[in-house]
């Protein structure tokens, strides 16, 4: 979707050229940095719509980027790497990239994933009428409330960040008191049908809801985990 702004992280010089000539041929801004420190400083001021991320960069490697950018950014994350393993793959997934390509890929290709990621990261349609995703209201939950227009969260008078999908996972669990979602629910509902990731993706981000929103993370009085099976949100109602 032309137009969108795309972060480029690449060491390699050459590969780095050639992508963003692609990019911007096919309409999008781009800017290029070749380390994992210079992308968090580049994401955090340039808020890109994409970050096409090189796993094995100097300094600190796209994992750990990866890791970063999923809790304090909005952009969506395609991996590109040299390694194909699986459980490389698995990692960068459940870390919170969108997707990942293994070098060496086509400009077709690149290009396809970019515009799928997009699609996947605009408003979904509801998978289930009877789980509420509500637009633009306050809801209020025992010491939590979350404004789902201006997209903030307080937790006991506190305001805490939280990155694009644990925001929306805290809005669906939180809009259904007391209901389970199982896991292979909410990786479809939250991340997409075509979500390539496992549900222990689910486990990772309610795990850093936790380590924001609840007084004591180990022993959680808010997102309760319903063992076997998934998670509820469990907390009175304050009107």
């Amino acid at each position: 979707m032309p137009g969108e702004t795309i972060l480029l992280v690449e060491d390699d010089p050459s590969l780095a050229e050639v992508i963003r000539y692609n990019l911007v041929k096919n309409g999008y801004q781009v800017t290029a940095v070749a380390d994992g420190f210079s992308a968090l400083e580049e994401a955090r001021s340039v808020k890109p719509d994409i970050v096409l991320l090189d796993v094995m960069l100097p300094g600190l490697d796209g994992f750990e980027v990866c890791r970063r950018l999923s809790k304090d950014n909005n952009a969506g994350v395609i991996m590109l790497t040299a390694r194909s393993e699986e459980m490389d793959k698995v990692l960068g997934l459940e870390l919170g990239a969108d997707d990942y390509i293994t070098k060496p890929f086509s400009m077709r290709e690149l290009l396809s994933r970019i515009k799928a990621v997009l699609r996947r990261r605009q408003p979904m349609v509801d998978l289930d009428k009877n789980a509420e995703m509500p637009e633009a209201r306050i809801i209020k939950r025992d010491g939590i409330e979350i404004d789902t227009s201006r997209h903030t969260v307080t937790a006991d008078g506190n305001l805490v960040e939280l990155g694009p999908k644990e925001f929306e996972l805290l809005v669906m669990l939180a809009s259904n008191l007391g209901r389970v979602f199982d896991r292979q629910y909410l990786l479809e509902r939250i991340w997409g049908y075509e979500y390539a990731g496992s549900t222990r993706t689910v486990d990772v981000h309610v795990r850093w809801l936790r380590e924001k929103i609840e007084k004591d993370p180990a022993n959680p009085k808010r997102i309760i985990t319903v063992r076997g099976f998934g998670y509820k949100y469990e907390a009175d109602e304050v009107v």
